[in-house]
């Protein structure tokens, strides 16, 4: 079961999904816990819904929480002092989608949190680019943050089944 909190009402740009709270004693230890942060509003409703639906299907495996942030107002390393943090960035490491799966096992096996961040049309904050455990690149294109959203979700689910596996990645 997913649910889906929204700040104030009618307004897109606080948009938060939590994924997995209801049901993780049923399907999942609770050890691993997966943060998605973006920057920016979610304005294309479409992507939204593709982000949305992953993020249900990863609750089926762990904890998946995703919300806008504003780095002004949000200390994501005082919040998170012991999870893993990747960011996305054009220049950042390319993985493939076995390497992915491999990151996704190993904060797996060591109950660590995995915190991922999507910057907004000025990328990542300059200042936090520097603190992160990995600077990950989904492609050395460009793409809208909320497409972005929506292929790490994917991936992230993919890593899960790959793990478990479900025929899903076949």
């Amino acid at each position: 079961m997913a649910i889906l909190k929204t700040e104030a009402p009618q307004t897109a740009s606080r948009l938060t999904f939590y994924s997995g709270a209801a049901t993780a004693s049923r399907f999942h230890t609770g050890s691993l816990k997966i943060f998605l942060y973006y920057i920016g509003k979610p304005r294309d409703p479409h992507a939204n819904a593709i982000t949305a639906e992953f993020l249900k299907r990863i609750g089926r495996y762990t904890i998946c929480e995703m919300r806008e942030i504003v780095p002004q107002r949000f200390n994501l390393f005082d919040r998170h002092s012991a999870a893993r943090k990747i960011f996305l960035d054009p220049a950042g490491r390319a993985l493939d989608s076995p390497g992915f799966v491999q990151l996704i096992g190993q904060a797996e096996q060591e109950a660590r949190d995995l915190v991922f961040l999507i910057g907004g049309h000025d990328g990542l904050p300059p200042e936090w680019k520097p603190r992160a455990d990995l600077l990950l690149s989904l492609s050395p294109m460009t793409f809208p943050h909320e497409l972005a959203r929506a292929m790490l979700a994917q991936q992230i689910y993919r890593a899960f089944t790959t793990l478990r596996g479900h025929p899903y990645p076949k």
